[in-house]
């Protein structure tokens, strides 16, 4: 929008801007700016031609604004509820430039389309429950160091760790999953890529060492065979049995790219290759009754011992 705006500006000072000359000033290609021209023209319909004489492009109609983009109510209550899903960025470095620029498109959108935000914000909503606690200073110097390339130091407190310990990492990714907000990097003293939870993540300093983000590293190839963050090791067939509300409940989300579904009777069976990390032990026990492992036999056996010490907790020894 920026590289249309200073071409519309040059357009109507009447100085017929060519392709070469227009690249250089914007400082990219010249196919870069002739697929710019083609949107002003097709797409935002501004009266745009190419004079051969003087070797340039100018409007051959006059163009009081710049006009902003056409946008339905439909587009307009899908980006709002891309707003309400940011939430998870208020309090750090993000939230002031993500507020500016909605605020710089709702703006744009003209008087009509300003009343019906309004009344959107009203209709629509996005609510999370169990949102991640980081420390915003943590968050914002994780942050600059992932963008700036530099490795870091900090005191971390493993899940099941009695005390702090001091890891160092070269930060290649932040990611935000299951409202938790995660740090992905090479671990120098382990030799490999660590995921490191920012609510358990104290006193980051840089080291002053410098990397360059590998360019096959893949945070979906990391993922690809765990149901949500935890690496569970090599991916497997895993086949639930829903029955009861569980079975409506869990039919109506994807929970995983690789899942299947198919009916049993009055239940569901859902069959994923994922591995065998707790945060899909855990989901499955939050069904309760509603969920049997049928296989693999190992997961069986690990929610049936984790079930019985559930009971113990309940009904006593």
């Amino acid at each position: 929008m920026e590289r249309m705006w200073r071409i519309h500006q040059e357009l109507t000072r009447g100085e017929y801007p060519n392709c070469r000359r227009l690249a250089e000033s914007l400082e990219v290609s010249s196919k870069t700016v002739m697929r710019d021209i083609e949107f002003m023209r097709d797409r935002l319909e501004l009266p745009l031609a190419y004079d051969a004489v003087r070797h340039g492009f100018h409007y051959t109609a006059a163009v009081k604004d710049f006009p902003v983009m056409k946008i339905s109510q439909g587009e307009v209550a899908a980006l709002l509820l891309a707003q309400k899903s940011l939430e998870q960025f208020r309090g750090t470095a993000f939230e002031q430039p993500l507020a500016g620029a909605f605020r710089k498109l709702s703006h744009s959108l003209g008087g009509e389309m300003e009343v019906a935000w309004h009344e959107l914000e009203q209709a629509l909503s996005v609510h999370h429950s169990g949102t991640g606690l980081a420390d915003m200073e943590v968050f914002d110097a994780l942050a600059n160091a992932v963008m700036d390339g530099n490795e870091v130091s900090f005191s971390y407190h493993k899940l099941a760790g009695e005390k702090e310990e001091q890891r160092t990492a070269r930060p290649y990714h932040l990611g935000c999953i299951e409202n938790q907000w995660y740090l992905f990097g090479h671990d120098p003293a382990r030799g490999a890529v660590r995921t490191f939870a920012l609510p358990r993540i104290r006193s980051v300093e840089r080291t002053g060492i410098s990397f360059k983000r590998p360019k096959k590293f893949s945070l979906a190839k990391i993922l690809e065979g765990s149901f949500a963050v935890f690496e569970g090791g090599q991916a497997r067939k895993v086949r639930l049995r829903f029955t009861g509300v569980a079975s409506r409940l869990v039919g109506e989300r994807v929970w995983h790219a690789s899942q299947r579904f198919d009916r049993d009777g009055d239940g569901l069976v859902l069959t994923m290759d994922v591995g065998l990390s707790p945060d899909l032990r855990q989901w499955i026990l939050g069904w309760g009754a509603d969920a049997e492992v049928l296989e693999p036999g190992e997961l069986r056996e690990a929610l049936s011992g984790a079930a019985k010490a559930v009971a113990e907790v309940y009904l006593g020894k």
